[in-house]
């Protein structure tokens, strides 16, 4: 098993360097010295292009994260992770979502048998899409599922629908349990112009299952001798299951993808429905070109790497314990949710591989909003309170509307607060001080593409495994979600009855309040 980070002979030697920069690092002065720093930290992958070097390190930091990274043979678990070993090591899983965007003869020999499932499932479920876009009588499809299920499918659908509103059908998302959000939905649909989606690998998660039943009780209510299997569709491990509710229609899922890393699959089928065929294969295409840059690049040049190796010294040497996520683009308003699933699910983790309790923090706490709403919002203590909080912009070269002035206006926003971040400015008046020396990094794209999109998503997944690497730890089994689920159904009957015996006061005293 290879080293934690903590644990390489590196780990001092950052700690050491970590405290003297603390103490007397400025991103201004290093600039001013350094004509070759935008150039050294600066970095191209495909579709995307990163601007590092506004962030607090410099080239003794990153060098000593280099040499930390190989240390923990990062590389070699990159490799198994592609090669499709069983790196779920608490679940006994293969980890292959990258297997879900190779190119048809591109997989490795070994997982021949999994690249022709995936590629059978895909092309049946694009050509499900491609029907059901094309049905005039389809107008609304409504897309029942939770977590990545949901997520996923969501932000990549809100992120390519055309600006001119031209998809052949609405599209709806609900997934949480409260009625607060179906109802609503169901109220402006018609039974027999409504297409429903049901998304659950192993066809157990409760949300899904209440909704997905809610659904078909309202279906069966209002479109008198309508068939179940023309209107609903499910994404799924467990056939049979969705098979008991009456849905016969299904697209295959694979236990070795974890719901957060399945919008490649056909839990995609979202997305293919708003975007058609040509733009999911695209989505594909993006992120495999990230696949092969994230497996190829040698580490000072691969910008999964480097971002991960940023968020190492940052969670744990420099003492930052959250990331802001600013997109400056209005149809990423979703990206900043998603990511946080993906990071804080995946690397919320407090045991290293080995089950041992570790001694070091491991994923920061992710928020934000797009700007520049988050402008008039949060960018406050960003910039002038007590934390030091890193900033990620994500922006967009070329707009997708017509509008004129607007994305000059929204560039230049998004420029100007990683420079006021960085520059600050000086005030004898403390409220009209601002400090400088603030972090950022700057993730541009040319166009909100579908391969632009794809390489965004698949460099954020190989950031976030790196990081889990060098933490030692397992990115890919999620057992925090379980334990509230299995009080929430011990605690549901609980309701009806008002039994509280066994359960703490708190508890029994806020269920008797909820059945008055």
């Amino acid at each position: 098993m290879p080293p934690r980070c903590d644990q390489t002979p590196a780990w001092p030697l950052l700690q050491d360097h970590a405290a003297a920069m603390r103490h007397g690092f400025d991103l201004r002065q290093s600039f001013a010295v350094d004509p070759g720093r935008f150039t050294h930290f600066s970095q191209e992958a495909p579709h995307c292009f990163a601007d590092l070097s506004k962030n607090l390190w410099d080239v003794r930091a990153e060098e000593l994260l280099l040499r930390m990274a190989r240390d923990c043979g990062v590389e070699r678990q990159r490799d198994a992770m592609f090669a499709g070993e069983s790196i779920n090591a608490t679940e006994g899983r293969a980890v292959l979502h990258t297997l879900l965007r190779c190119p048809r003869g591109a997989a490795p020999r070994a997982l021949a048998h999994q690249a022709q499932q995936v590629h059978q499932t895909l092309q049946a479920m694009l050509d499900y899409a491609e029907r059901m876009r094309a049905d005039a009588a389809i107008t609304d499809v409504v897309c029942i599922g939770i977590g990545g299920s949901g997520l996923g499918p969501q932000m990549a659908v809100q992120a390519l629908s055309a600006p001119d509103g031209t998809s052949p059908q609405r599209m709806h998302f609900v997934s949480n349990v409260d009625g607060h959000a179906l109802q609503p939905v169901l109220r402006r649909l018609k039974p027999r112009s409504t297409l429903f989606i049901v998304a659950s690998k192993a066809f157990s998660t409760q949300e899904t299952l209440t909704n997905a039943r809610s659904a078909l009780a309202w279906f069966q209510a209002h479109a008198e001798g309508a068939d179940v299997a023309r209107h609903f569709v499910a994404l799924t491990a467990r056939p049979d299951a969705a098979t008991q509710l009456g849905i016969t229609t299904c697209f295959g899922l694979w236990d070795w993808v974890g719901g957060r890393y399945s919008l490649w699959s056909a839990a995609g089928l979202p997305i293919a429905m708003a975007c058609g065929a040509g733009a999911f294969r695209a989505l594909l295409a993006g992120a495999h070109a990230m696949d092969r840059h994230f497996a190829s690049a040698p580490l000072q040049a691969n910008l999964p790497v480097r971002l991960a190796l940023l968020d190492v010294w940052y969670r744990n040497l420099m003492g930052f314990s959250s990331r802001c996520i600013a997109p400056y683009h209005a149809s990423l308003r979703r990206l900043p949710a998603y990511l946080q699933q993906l990071e804080m699910e995946s690397n919320g983790k407090r045991v290293d591989r080995a089950g041992r309790p570790l001694d070091l923090a491991t994923a920061p706490v992710l928020w934000g909003e797009p700007g520049t709403d988050g402008q008039h919002a949060f960018f406050q203590m960003l910039h002038q309170g007590t934390d030091t909080v890193p900033l990620e912009i994500i922006a967009v070269r070329r707009p997708s509307h017509g509008l004129p002035g607007h994305h000059a206006q929204l560039l230049a926003n998004a420029l100007a607060q990683a420079q006021a971040l960085m520059q600050g400015r000086r005030s004898e008046d403390g409220h009209r001080h601002f400090p400088g020396n603030r972090p950022s990094s700057f993730v541009l794209l040319e166009s909100l593409s579908p391969e632009a999109l794809g390489a965004l998503i698949a460099l954020q997944e190989h950031r976030v495994f790196v990081a889990g690497a060098l933490w030692g730890i397992n990115s890919f089994d999620q057992w925090g979600v379980e334990l509230g689920k299995v009080l929430a159904r011990d605690l549901q009957p609980r309701l009806a009855s008002g039994e509280v015996h066994g359960l703490d006061a708190s508890t029994a005293g806020l269920l008797q309040r909820m059945r008055a």
